[in-house]
């Protein structure tokens, strides 16, 4: 179940994937160049900037690390993962 911060982004985003990152974040970057890569719009919500979105976020996925990927291009919300899980992801949708 998306809490009601993911469910708000989504609603409010016109793009196809939400990213939530922190700075200095090698895996955070690669994943945002290899969205640009496919041409994947995304948006992008930084912890360090926004620090409670993270509780919200670990909460939802148990996932402790950035980057925070999912796919909310259709009507279903779909928590990808992070870096190594987008690789086999966009792979797959190819």
């Amino acid at each position: 179940m998306a809490p009601n911060i993911l469910l708000e982004h989504a609603q409010s985003s016109s793009t196809e994937f939400l990213i939530y990152t922190g700075n200095f974040c090698n895996y955070c970057s690669a994943a945002k160049r290899l969205l640009e890569r496919h041409q994947l719009s995304f948006t992008e919500f930084n912890f360090d900037e926004q620090p409670h979105l993270r509780q919200h976020i670990v909460e939802a996925t148990g996932h402790r690390t950035v980057p925070v990927i999912f796919d909310i291009k259709d009507e279903q919300t779909v928590f990808i993962g992070g870096y190594d899980q987008l690789q086999p992801y966009l792979r797959q949708r190819s």
